[in-house]
């Protein structure tokens, strides 16, 4: 396959979410250095890359997504870099004396990894129960023949939102001393068995249950936080971060950590001081007042955009601030493992 031909089969194959959106909120220049932290298929990179003379440097944790773009990747020269890491670090993906205008992150699970079964992300798909972005590290099946019914409880509880936390942890806990589960089918096969009969237009009884392993095998919401702040130090003044996130743990901590970083809260200042003292200055002014969501006619092409939500901030020129996830929202797991 010819590098065009691998463009045209990636173009096809991927409909980014909300990426005329991303790309207005990010407004590119030519010139502009622009962090695509969260690469994949690379969509978003190359929307940013056709509206201006810049340049992208496209960060993932899956090596399979960077081996499948380079192909095609080589059409755009030295405009766009590929770089194989988690976007908590991406303040050490450019050169020191780079000028950053821009991050993008698209939280979660890309299309690329549910479409494939092998991966483990979908319960739709029969594969090894795996859900891990990268290569290393213990796999959702790990966690599932592993982990104590306690910690299985807190984590479809804290990261699924699941209600019945403890009762699917019971029936996971339970299946497990039978037979180890492997498959996606077979922790399916266990959740269903264990809850009511789903009614029409309810999701499937499995979505939270994948949802909190997922996020749990891959930190995704300590990495979202360590984003957050690896781009408030990597972007110049005047630079701009754009998140998409897919449900509300996600947004709930973009929208905090800018509403935090565009105030001047003096935190810490009694009301019974003589005067007012200002906290410091906004890293951040926030673009948007309420997140941004898919229109009718994205929604109508490309039903994963239904949960999709923008939020983005314009840095200042002020310092960075301290890393502080505490007070972002996320849930107290994700915060032992920040601490």
């Amino acid at each position: 396959m010819t590098p065009e031909e691998a463009l045209v089969a990636a173009e096809r194959n991927h409909l980014p979410v909300l990426c005329s959106e991303v790309v207005a909120a990010l407004a590119p220049q030519d010139g502009d250095l622009i962090i695509d932290g969260t690469f994949g298929a690379g969509g978003y990179s190359r929307a940013i890359l056709a509206a201006a003379g810049c340049g992208v440097i496209g960060v993932d944790r899956d090596p399979e997504a960077l081996t499948e773009a380079r192909p095609w990747a080589s059409l755009y020269g030295d405009r766009l870099r590929l770089v194989e890491g988690v976007f908590s670090e991406l303040d050490t993906t450019p050169d020191p004396k780079e000028k950053v205008g821009g991050v993008v992150l698209d939280i979660g699970v890309s299309s690329m990894q549910l479409d494939r079964a092998g991966r483990g992300f979908s319960f739709l798909r029969d594969g090894a129960l795996d859900m891990r972005m990268g290569s290393d590290g213990p796999s959702a099946a790990d966690l599932v023949n592993t982990a104590e019914e306690a910690l299985l409880g807190d984590i479809l509880f804290q990261y699924g939102e699941e209600r019945r936390a403890r009762v699917l942890a019971r029936a996971i806990t339970s299946a497990r001393a039978k037979s180890a589960i492997r498959t996606t089918v077979e922790l399916s096969r266990v959740i269903e068995a264990a809850s009511p009969a789903k009614k029409p237009g309810q999701v499937h009884p499995a979505t939270r249950t994948f949802q909190a392993l997922r996020i749990a095998v891959n930190d995704e919401l300590g990495e979202l936080a360590r984003g957050l702040a690896a781009a408030e130090r990597v972007l110049a003044p005047g630079g701009r971060l754009v998140v998409v996130t897919f449900h509300s743990l996600e947004d709930r901590i973009v929208k905090r950590f800018l509403k935090v970083r565009s105030e001047r809260s003096g935190a810490g200042v009694s009301r019974h001081a003589p005067g007012p003292q200002a906290g410091p200055d906004p890293s951040f002014e926030t673009l948007t007042r309420k997140p941004v969501e898919a229109g009718e006619a994205e929604l109508s092409s490309n039903p994963r955009a239904r949960s999709a939500r923008l939020r983005a901030g314009r840095r200042t020129d002020a310092p960075a601030l301290p890393f502080e996830a505490r007070g972002l929202g996320l849930p107290g797991l994700a915060l032992e493992g920040l601490a």
